[in-house]
């Protein structure tokens, strides 16, 4: 039986604002380089009129997964939280406009502004990231239509969404609604502090809920603290059927039922490196949903990972189908 989308993923609708900084200006304005911190409205507001050139896109991490998995032409929808402001007007138009199906309407009313990441780029490609999370804090089972879930051959969840009890209920909504209709549920780690935070829950959602994880080493690292990767990897893949593992210039290894592909990548400098594991997720899928080999699928996620990270922005600019059969990958 055929669905009607290929592909959902929940998470937090975020507006990325992206613009060039060197490192004097971090250091001014006490901006920690190269990592993701959350701020308040009013130090949101601060960062938001110190940037030039401002380059507004519609990001948050299972959103651009979802727009590369849209971009090779399979049909997905995103369930996600925007205010009716103006950034979250862009947010819904945008997605729109990239052929996913955005589920839920911004929401009108005293609620939250849109969630915005300001995102400064240093010379070396290097991305400081600084989000206020604003209404999509408050994404809760509410949000999730069971038509919806239920209409997925594969929902993807965003880690960072655990943070929050209602955040949590939207996922496991959304999992078992679609895994009851005969589809897989995977997550995106997301961030390793994210999983300090909620270990034991974590662990739990994977083992009994999910069918795959994807995550970069130190997020899989994060789940078990054995020290050692290998180890890591087993564990995981102890408790869940499918595990992906991406190790930046290092390749990629992935565990199905307990088969190891290892996947070589060249490395490459950024220009910049927002999105990689966002767009590897996005190549990754759109292999699993097509039923490729893993070997394929992985070849698919790095090759998107290459393509976003040689430009400025979280989302690819290339014709992705057309890389895919230039690489004889379909």
């Amino acid at each position: 039986m055929s669905k009607k989308y290929k592909v959902i993923g929940i998470g937090n609708a975020v507006v990325d604002v992206i613009s060039r900084a060197e490192d004097t200006f971090l250091d001014l304005m006490g901006i920690e380089k190269g990592i993701m911190q959350l701020v308040e409205q009013e130090r949101g507001q601060t960062l938001y009129a110190a940037m030039e050139d401002r380059v507004q896109t519609p990001g948050g991490s299972v959103a651009n997964t979802i727009a590369g998995i849209g971009t090779l032409g399979l049909s997905t929808a995103f369930i996600g939280r925007v205010h009716d402001d103006a950034l979250g007007r862009f947010y819904a138009d945008a997605m729109t406009k990239e052929g996913i199906d955005f589920v839920n309407a911004p929401v009108p009313g005293g609620e939250l502004p849109t969630s915005r990441s300001m995102i400064f780029v240093s010379p070396d490609g290097e991305r400081s990231m600084n989000t206020y999370l604003g209404i999509s804090s408050e994404l809760g089972p509410d949000d999730v239509s069971e038509e919806v879930t239920g209409e997925a051959e594969i929902v993807f969840l965003e880690g960072y969404l655990f943070d929050k009890p209602k955040g949590k209920e939207a996922f496991l909504r959304a999992a078992r609604t679609c895994r009851a209709a005969g589809g897989k549920a995977g997550i995106a780690i997301s961030d390793p502090f994210c999983v300090e935070r909620h270990r034991d829950d974590f662990l739990t959602l994977i083992e009994n809920e999910m069918d795959f994880v994807i995550g970069n080493e130190a997020e899989i690292r994060s789940l078990y603290q054995n020290d050692d990767l290998d180890a890591d990897l087993k564990a995981v893949s102890a408790i869940c059927p499918l595990v992906v593992c991406t190790r930046s210039g290092d390749g990629v290894t992935i565990i199905r039922d307990g088969v190891q592909t290892n996947i070589p990548v060249e490395k490459v400098i950024p220009v910049d490196a927002t999105g990689a594991g966002d767009q590897f997720a996005a190549g990754f899928l759109f292999g699993l949903a097509s039923g490729v080999n893993m070997e394929t699928a992985g070849r698919m996620g790095c090759t998107a990972a290459a393509e976003v990270i040689s430009h400025i922005g979280p989302r690819p600019e290339a014709n992705m189908q057309a890389l895919f059969r230039q690489k004889g990958l379909i």
